[in-house]
């Protein structure tokens, strides 16, 4: 059977002397695995479209299991995000999140909305660290795990201040702090961003300034979330907090 799709390519293998195997996010059949015959050789058609972060429209032949690229168009081939080594580090974040942390039935068509979005912001300058945070966010609510931070989680309380609870799922109040000696406390302005991040469509992300020290404990906050709940080691963000530890 014949299928067209747009797709952003999350991961992207060599198989065989000349050919790649590359996973597209689709807009429309979630993640689908792709023969690209030929992407190897230096005179390639298909060549690009099978590079990392890819943007494009893929037609291909699948009966069962692996489809075979039969004809592709480039919408936006995100060369910049493979040129500059930040860049390159958070999106192969984004697309390993992707790729490992949600299941088929959760990398729907709003999932592709929110990579494309995650990735067109890297490649217009926003800030990378909100921006993958706020992607952070999305996996999360996608994967079915998605926080609660309107009130504290055991007492309801809305007056601040505020700790976060990952292993409860969202925030304790002073009250209830103790129920978790692990929990993050929070400052108001971390709070108020964390839940911009639970409501915020990432097509609808602008340019965001943010203090160094709430960063520094928004990432505090994320990096509690996601490994708890997603708890996957991955190769991407291993290398993100080498660069980390080298820009300092």
């Amino acid at each position: 059977m014949q299928y067209r799709v747009e797709g952003i390519v999350i991961r992207s293998m060599d198989y065989g002397e000349g050919n790649k195997i590359i996973t597209l996010l689709t807009n429309t059949h979630g993640k689908i695995a792709v023969i690209v015959r030929g992407a190897k050789k230096v005179r390639s058609r298909h060549g690009s479209l099978s590079q990392l972060f890819t943007y494009g429209e893929y037609l291909f032949f699948r009966n069962s299991g692996l489809g075979t690229l039969t004809h592709g168009e480039i919408i936006e081939s995100h060369h910049v995000l493979r040129e500059q080594l930040e860049l390159t580090a958070y999106s192969s974040y984004a697309a390993e999140l992707v790729d490992r942390a949600l299941q088929e039935e959760d990398a729907g068509s709003y999932m592709f909305e929110q990579l494309k979005a995650c990735l067109a912001s890297f490649a217009e300058g926003k800030d990378v660290m909100i921006t993958m945070q706020l992607f952070e966010m999305k996996i999360l609510e996608a994967a079915g795990y998605g926080p609660d931070f309107n009130a504290c989680v055991s007492c309801g309380n809305t007056v601040p201040p505020m700790a976060l609870s990952a292993r409860g799922g969202g925030i304790l109040c002073s009250r209830c702090r103790y129920k978790d000696q692990e929990a993050l406390e929070l400052s108001d302005s971390a709070l108020k961003l964390l839940r911009l991040y639970r409501g915020l469509d990432l097509r609808r992300l602008g340019n965001v300034q943010v203090k160094d020290d709430t960063k520094k404990q928004l990432k505090q906050a994320m990096r509690l979330l996601m490994d708890m709940h997603i708890g996957l080691p991955l190769k991407s963000r291993s290398f993100l907090d080498q660069l980390d530890r080298y820009s300092i």
